[in-house]
């Protein structure tokens, strides 16, 4: 028995969905792993930004009089232009305050966050808590927390900050 010119007109019709439907599988599943593979390049250089963030934050509130120079060349490490300039210029007058005062800051970075990232910036808020000693409190520990804003650039394949700002 031969196929009527209907059977084989579905039969054509059924092969071009099916067609059809394979196609579109493929290029969901090729998409899928192309926003993958960006997750997974996203999440790595978020990683590497918290990560500079993180040390420069936590260079900055933890500075101490007795190891002064180690303390600001810990800062001065992660820091690039601007701030690396300003930060450079005020090096004198911190280590004076600091030995005047015997002051000792310890701080940790309790909460840290990718605000804002491309290929070569970034902006990171940081949120810390800590201790501060000196002369005006009796070399007591008292507590300290601070929100800072880092805007980060990418130098020589190493993210350093360019800005370091107090916020609210």
């Amino acid at each position: 028995m031969i196929a009527g010119p209907r059977l084989v007109t579905g039969l054509v019709v059924l092969a071009l969905v099916l067609a059809a439907a394979a196609v579109l599988l493929g290029v969901a599943t090729w998409q899928a792993q192309v926003d993958e593979a960006d997750d997974a390049d996203l999440a790595g250089r978020y990683g590497v930004i918290l990560a500079a963030a993180t040390a420069e934050t936590e260079a900055f509130v933890n500075i101490r009089y007795d190891r002064a120079e180690e303390s600001i060349e810990a800062v001065a490490e992660g820091a690039t232009g601007d701030f690396a300039e300003q930060y450079d210029q005020s090096t004198e007058g911190v280590l004076t305050v600091l030995e005047e005062n015997r002051s000792v800051m310890e701080g940790e970075v309790v909460w840290i966050g990718v605000v804002d990232a491309d290929d070569d910036s970034a902006t990171v808020l940081a949120a810390t808590t800590g201790t501060v000693a000196n002369a005006q409190t009796d070399d007591e520990p008292v507590a300290r927390a601070f929100r800072l804003r880092l805007e980060l650039v990418l130098v020589d394949g190493r993210w350093l900050t360019s800005d370091l700002q107090f916020v609210a």
